[in-house]
């Protein structure tokens, strides 16, 4: 099963623009984001293949140090870390009910 693995990490000094593109660079080959430009963490979300959740954070850790290594940015604390399986998420969509939707007007 595909997993979605968000991960951030917070250090002690703002994060630019470059060093954002640089790790969304290095985790694009796992379908990969990154965020955390102008503020003092940065972190990623990627997609891994695995049977559970604990797999599945197993399986980013080293992949999200990697990235912030190859992206030249410091090795800060993982403070969040968060899987979502493509099961659960079909799940949370299920129960969205009938006739529900979003638009992009304004709701006044």
């Amino acid at each position: 099963m595909k997993w979605s693995v968000s991960l951030q990490a917070e250090g002690d000094r703002e994060v630019t623009l470059e060093e954002v593109v640089e790790l969304a660079d290095a985790v694009a080959i796992h379908n990969g984001i990154a965020t955390g430009m102008g503020t003092t963490s940065y972190g990623v979300q990627m997609v891994v293949e695995a049977t559970s959740t604990d797999e599945a954070i197993k399986l980013a850790m080293p992949l999200f140090t990697a990235a912030v290594t190859k992206a030249g940015l410091p090795i800060w604390p993982v403070l969040t870390v968060e899987a979502v399986g493509d099961e659960e998420e079909m799940e949370w969509y299920e129960e969205i009910p009938d006739g529900s939707h979003v638009t992009d007007e304004d709701p006044r």
